[in-house]
């Protein structure tokens, strides 16, 4: 897969798990027919037959239960059996991002902890851009791989809401692949 579309994959990814779903993101993806089709077909069916309110206030309530007030799609409270947050350096994602050079600001930032789901995809983002393969192969070995299949299994099973089901496999079978991907690519170059 051509790397900006890899980019975009992991924009739209960041984008979905940062916060609620806006006129505008719901508007973008419901005229984007391929992208509905690819996240599943109860998702297509479901964000093309509501009235667009309704599917608005919908989406948002789900969005708060699933990943603010019943779980936290950050790596550190999902990895830590305390369900403790790790900030700051001490915090492994920032210091994979440190050493990758990537900066970032979490004071200006809505998110405020490194290892959030949408910050992770983001810097996905950034090496796929930069086609470094090595640290996108690292990263998702020692961090995505080892929490976000096994999260988006458990939030699918909290949800009824289509869009938010088909998501999740979305999420899982992009990661899968794209991580599979990697490693052929790795090899062919070895």
């Amino acid at each position: 897969m051509d790397n900006k579309i890899r980019a975009y994959i992991f924009a739209f990814l960041s984008r979905i798990y940062a916060s609620e779903i806006n006129q505008k993101l719901l508007s973008d993806i419901q005229t984007n027919e391929e992208l509905l089709k690819t996240i599943g077909d109860g998702a297509a069916r479901y964000m093309l037959n509501k009235d667009t309110e309704e599917l608005l206030e919908e989406l948002n309530i789900e969005y708060n239960s699933l990943f603010l007030m019943n779980n936290h799609p950050i790596e550190s409270s999902v990895q830590d059996v305390k369900n403790e947050i790790l900030v700051g350096l001490q915090n492994p994602v920032m210091q994979f991002y440190y050493n990758c050079g990537y900066d970032i600001n979490l004071e200006n930032a809505s998110l405020h902890v490194p290892d959030h789901i949408a910050i992770e995809f983001g810097f996905m983002q950034k090496l796929a851009l930069l086609d470094d393969k090595k640290n996108q192969l690292k990263f998702y070995k020692e961090h995505l791989l080892t929490w976000v299949p096994q999260f988006m299994v458990g939030v699918k099973e909290m949800t009824n809401n289509p869009f938010y089901r088909d998501m999740c496999d979305f999420t899982i079978d992009f990661l899968l692949e794209d991580y599979g991907n990697l490693v052929f690519e790795a090899e062919d170059d070895v």
